[in-house]
């Protein structure tokens, strides 16, 4: 009778290890595999017969042999369990994804526990892997991470230009403001905005307005080297601030600036709209308090450039 109650219960083992839904294989010391479940080979294509009493990386050479060894050699060592997952590396077995819901990935996401198997000894002689799918949990990570990093960028974005707004520009400018503060360094704040705007929304309409003010900003933003950042300040108003530069370096992106948008005809409808800028800019200096006081200057210099017949650039020289 006892002999029957073990055999039920070693054949309700087998049973539940071959149908569950997880990976499991059994390896010993020299990496054979002991122990392949109907997951393994359902996902696989290979059936325990092809792959027992042989070395696992024989049947898988795309396996990361040198990183899987090492794991699975110190929990031999360690005797403890060890745990990997999709965020790590996204899959040990390169197992073709078949959920429909999560149909978009090509593979299967996948979690490991590596488990130390002991003898009765208490000798640790074979280890036992067990693979989770986890496609549905990082497949659904992954598009949240992306929302919430799409809407991050909304929020940060002004819709019309593509340049950050406002908010975020207040932010990067305090945080430049911080860094050229404390390792003395030089970047230059830039102002500008649209000669006689309020005349294109007056004579073109605002949707017209609307596109000279995109326009303008994609050429602000193609003609910006990477390490700089710009905004749209306000209305025709545009703010960029040169880092690591000079304003009589920054005199070079004012220049060019201010010859491609004069040279560009913008269409709307049957209307071609051409029009100028005005820059100012100011330069951090010892002098520069406050991120107010930078602005300020950059804005002084912009309005001395409306002043003196518009479409050109000026430098702000402080008083002496």
């Amino acid at each position: 009778m006892d002999n029957q109650h073990s055999l039920n219960e070693f054949h309700w083992i087998m049973d539940m290890v071959q149908t569950i839904d997880a990976g499991l294989v059994v390896l010993d010391k020299d990496f054979n595999v002991q122990l392949w479940n109907g997951f393994m080979s359902n996902h696989s294509g290979l059936s325990p017969r092809t792959v027992q009493s042989a070395p696992l990386f024989s049947h898988f050479p795309e396996l990361p042999e040198t990183w899987l060894r090492s794991k699975i050699e110190s929990v031999f060592l360690l005797k403890n369990n060890a745990f990997t997952s999709w965020e790590q590396r996204p899959y040990i077995f390169r197992f073709n994804n078949y959920r429909p819901v999560t149909g978009i990935s090509e593979f299967m996401y996948q979690n490991m526990t590596i488990i130390p198997l002991a003898s009765l000894t208490g000798e640790v002689t074979h280890v036992s892997l067990i693979i989770y799918d986890v496609t549905d949990i990082a497949i659904n990570r992954m598009q949240l991470d992306k929302a919430n990093a799409k809407l991050a960028h909304l929020s940060q974005t002004d819709t019309l230009t593509q340049l950050n707004n406002r908010h975020r520009w207040n932010n990067l400018i305090d945080s430049e403001f911080k860094r050229v503060k404390r390792y003395e360094q030089i970047s230059t704040f830039m102002m500008l905005d649209i000669d006689h705007f309020k005349n294109v929304n007056d004579t073109y309409g605002h949707v017209a307005g609307d596109k000279v003010i995109a326009e303008v900003s994609r050429m602000i933003r193609e003609n910006m080297r990477e390490t700089d950042f710009s905004a749209r300040y306000g209305g025709d108003e545009f703010a960029i601030c040169l880092t690591n530069t000079t304003a009589n370096n920054a005199i070079i992106l004012a220049d060019r600036l201010r010859q491609v948008i004069e040279n560009t005809v913008i269409t709307d409808d049957d209307n071609n709209i051409k029009v100028t800028i005005s820059i100012g800019m100011a330069e951090f200096t010892a002098n520069t308090d406050t991120v107010d006081t930078w602005t300020k200057n950059a804005d002084c210099a912009l309005y001395k450039s409306k002043e003196n017949g518009r479409n050109q650039y000026s430098i702000f020289k402080p008083r002496r």
